[in-house]
């Protein structure tokens, strides 16, 4: 184990690693009936979309984990997710085999992409303050994020976001966790962040904010699945809307992972992981189509793995093994409460604020369309909407100032193509 993963090159022992990878199975588990709920909404049955969500996370992260080395995690990503239900079968008017088939053709592409020369002109191409902007974007989600599940900020009609109710136990608790989850990192505790879940979950159960009921260890029926699995139609391969929607689709996964690949590989300080973990993630996002699920991404919460001292790929394993083992004990996940959970997040994206140091705010051509970035991607909950005007306004502002010849061609192009999704997701 020493051998392949490099654990001591790395700064880490079994122990870390084995913390992390519970630790980022904790903060990302509630994809499994939250994924679950809005395939069925395009109608693929709901204990079949909770199998295919646990496999192919656990596919994901072994994948990644023994591929790159890396404590990414890779589950079937938000805003992809609604992108497959809502724009693609309700407003596009594909049925959810066909989606399949439009989710592995957008794999497809990402292999060609994540195993060719392309990769690396794509992501050479994007400016460093582009690059900063999203892990900063991405951290500011994940505060909201945070906030959100404790429903300390919630929606209101007449402000998009407004202040919860903060006497109840789950804000109360939320915030009493995040003080202790601050010391602890502080302090440098050994399994700061898993300790935090611990005493956190314990105080909510105490004060009712969790309960017990309803565990129960049982087989979820894998009938319904056997009609899910490999079920990809491709009776619209034949129709352009088909191929559009398909490339559409791609470009919003490849760009989403670039930014999150990006970020996480900041956060451990190994930027020569890129190319790797990117190939990994088209390989699982190859793979989700056949297994009855919307396409993966390298999850946000992958930071909660990398904060709590998570360095190679025996971390994404161990969640890895953490999701398969989820098939027993569905009910289980839903006992560590919000409260516990949200206060890993609300520190790990105050920490990804730190980057914004490194932008250069006196060139507003430099500073505009990152700034933009930070601000859309919490605020449209979707991190390639969020990069997409960004990366617009990047080259246009650069054009109109005479420095055309500063931007690589690449960038150009890339700006067209988030164009030319936008038109493409709003004519469906």
């Amino acid at each position: 184990m020493e051998r392949f993963f490099k654990l001591q090159q790395h700064g880490t022992t079994i122990g870390k690693e084995f913390s992390a990878g519970l630790i980022s199975y904790i903060t990302v588990v509630y994809i499994i009936i939250v994924n679950a709920t809005i395939l069925a909404a395009a109608g693929i049955p709901m204990e079949a979309g909770i199998i295919a969500t646990i496999l192919t996370s656990f596919i994901g992260c072994v994948v990644i984990g023994l591929w790159s080395n890396t404590p990414l995690i890779l589950i079937p990503g938000m805003g992809l997710n609604a992108m497959f239900t809502y724009t693609i079968v309700q407003s596009g008017g594909f049925t959810w085999q066909e989606a399949l088939a439009t989710v592995f053709v957008s794999g497809l592409i990402f292999v060609v992409i994540a195993f060719t020369p392309l990769a690396k002109v794509i992501t050479s191409s994007i400016p460093n303050s582009l690059k900063e902007a999203i892990t900063i974007g991405i951290g500011i989600l994940l505060i909201l994020i945070g906030f959100d599940n404790a429903g300390i900020i919630t929606s209101s009609e007449h402000t998009l976001l407004a202040i919860g109710d903060l006497s109840s136990p789950t804000a109360i608790i939320t915030f009493v966790g995040l003080i202790i989850t601050v010391i602890l990192f502080i302090k440098n505790v050994p399994g700061n962040l898993l300790l935090s879940i611990v005493i956190t979950s314990i105080l909510a159960i105490w004060f009712g904010g969790a309960s017990f009921e309803g565990i129960s260890f049982t087989m979820p029926s894998f009938t319904e699945y056997a009609g899910v699995f490999g079920q990809l139609s491709w009776g619209q391969v034949g129709n352009a809307v088909f191929w559009l929607t398909s490339i559409s689709f791609a470009m919003v996964i490849v760009f989403e992972n670039i930014g999150l690949i990006h970020g996480h590989s900041n956060m451990l300080k190994r930027p020569e992981t890129s190319k790797k973990s990117l190939q990994a993630t088209a390989v699982s996002v190859l793979s989700s189509g056949v297994f009855g699920t919307s396409p993966t991404v390298a999850s946000v919460e992958s930071a909660a793995g990398i904060t709590a001292g998570g360095r190679t790929g025996l971390t994404s394993i161990v969640t890895g093994v953490m999701f398969f083992a989820s098939i027993l004990f569905i009910p289980v996940i839903k006992v560590v409460p919000p409260s516990a959970v949200s206060p890993i997040l609300i520190l790990i994206g105050i920490l990804m604020l730190q980057n914004i140091v490194h932008l250069k705010m006196d060139d507003l051509s430099e500073s505009m369309p990152a700034l933009l970035i930070i601000v859309l991607i919490p605020l449209t909950y979707s991190i390639a909407d969020g990069m997409a005007i960004g990366f617009i306004l990047y080259p246009l502002l650069k054009l109109l100032m005479g420095k055309g010849k500063e931007i690589h061609p690449a960038l150009y192009m890339i700006a067209l193509l988030f164009i030319s999704n936008f038109v493409i997701h709003y004519a469906l």
